[in-house]
């Protein structure tokens, strides 16, 4: 098979290349990049979220009825890694994650509220699946929705929703039918600012933002479900495949592989230069390797999404060996840089300005982001090898 991009799909990467470094910006892009760290939660990224779609590259692959474009997801693909490349924030949940659910499941009335802003860069979103006793298993959240009248009343707690200080609207899973696990959950499109809503900071390992979201009597109209009641597991598993893809670029990953290469081959320890060292040159090429490992996995994510399947499967494969070989590089950064490399960024003598020293902790948190990688291994174990469940 051959992965190549066609001339026009190139052309279209050396133009989006132009556009980044023309809009370069320290108050856009992150000089440190990690998987989950490439948000639009400032006035400035947003407004750079907004010349994106000025240039029509926000839902470049959704239908031409819902403002789309009907160009191949491939472009998408290139969009995403040139941004991640660049540090750049990604369009992720609103194109990727809600957009495309909306297009396959939500009523006309929330197509034409939300995709049109969607588009246009205006709305971003916080995704709320886990919780305090429902964390990798989605599928046991307990946030309570009953009936009232027309509406809802919501009343439960979720936990490590990233987005949620800065978003828009909160697409969020609550528990419709107490008597059943998987058909009993529905998805909910709520504006964060609503009253009963409240927000608390969680700090992670890897100095990232992430919150507690408490819900005290929300009441919502019944127009606020997405798709049909107690449906919604189904949508969620669709949009976790899409959110795994979406997420997790590798554009990062090789920065922080060539990185590591240009630090190794300008570095000396006791006077002799460290490219020499015959246990570096070995564990260097190892993360090469596993490097390009990643991107054959990515492809078949991508090989897959343009033959409209979703990549459950390949997905899971895929996030699970990046996020192990995200590690695997900051831990050989660490190790090679010696004590040094114990600084942190911006701390005086810090190898690389302490990039891998945030890394080391960072991707602690990218094995979690988007499912833990224990339930990537069950998925692949049950679906992708047939396995039973409880063996």
């Amino acid at each position: 098979m051959d992965f190549e991009l066609e001339s026009e799909e190139q052309e279209f990467d050396r133009e989006v290349e132009g556009f980044l470094g023309e809009n370069a910006s320290p108050d856009v892009m992150d000089p440190h990049p990690e998987q989950l760290s490439q948000t639009v939660d400032t006035p400035e990224k947003r407004a750079f979220m907004g010349k994106l779609a000025e240039r029509g590259w926000l839902g470049m692959s959704w239908p031409k009825e819902y403002g789309g474009r009907e160009m191949s997801g491939i472009y998408d693909f290139v969009l995403t890694e040139a941004l991640a490349r660049h540090g750049a924030p990604q369009p992720g949940k609103g194109v990727g994650i809600v957009g495309k659910t909306l297009i396959r499941h939500g009523s006309d009335a929330m197509k034409r509220k939300f995709l049109p802003q969607i588009l246009r860069g205006e709305i971003e979103f916080a995704i709320g699946y886990s919780e305090p006793d429902a964390g990798s298993d989605a599928a046991s959240m307990r946030l309570k929705a009953e009936r009232h009248g027309d509406g809802w009343i919501l009343n439960g707690a979720k936990l490590w929703t990233t987005s949620a200080h800065f978003a828009d609207w909160y697409w969020v899973g609550a528990r419709t039918d107490p008597d059943s696990k998987h058909r009993g959950i529905t998805l909910f499109l709520i504006p964060m600012n609503h009253p009963g809503l409240s927000i608390r900071p969680i700090w992670t390992i890897g100095d990232e933002r992430t919150n507690e979201v408490f819900f005290e009597n929300v009441e919502v109209p019944g127009d606020s479900v997405v798709g049909q009641v107690n449906h919604g597991w189904t949508y969620i598993c669709e949009a976790l495949d899409l959110e795994r893809f979406a997420m997790m670029p590798i554009g990062g990953l090789e920065k922080k592989v060539e990185a590591l290469c240009a630090h190794v081959h300008a570095a000396e320890v006791s006077g002799r230069p460290l490219r020499e060292d015959p246990g570096v040159r070995r564990r260097i090429a190892q993360l090469v390797t596993e490097l390009e490992v990643s991107r054959m996995l990515q492809k078949r994510v991508i090989s897959a999404a343009l033959k409209d399947q979703i990549p459950t499967v390949q997905s899971s494969q895929y996030k699970l060996f990046m996020n192990e070989c995200g590690q695997h590089v900051a831990d050989a950064a660490l190790d090679m840089m010696g004590p040094d490399g114990l600084l942190r960024p911006g701390e005086e003598g810090a190898p690389l300005d302490g990039k891998f020293e945030r890394s080391y902790r960072y991707t602690v948190v990218d094995t979690i982001g988007g499912g833990a990688s224990e339930i990537q291994k069950n998925i692949i174990a049950t679906r992708g090898l047939g396995l039973p469940k409880n063996f």
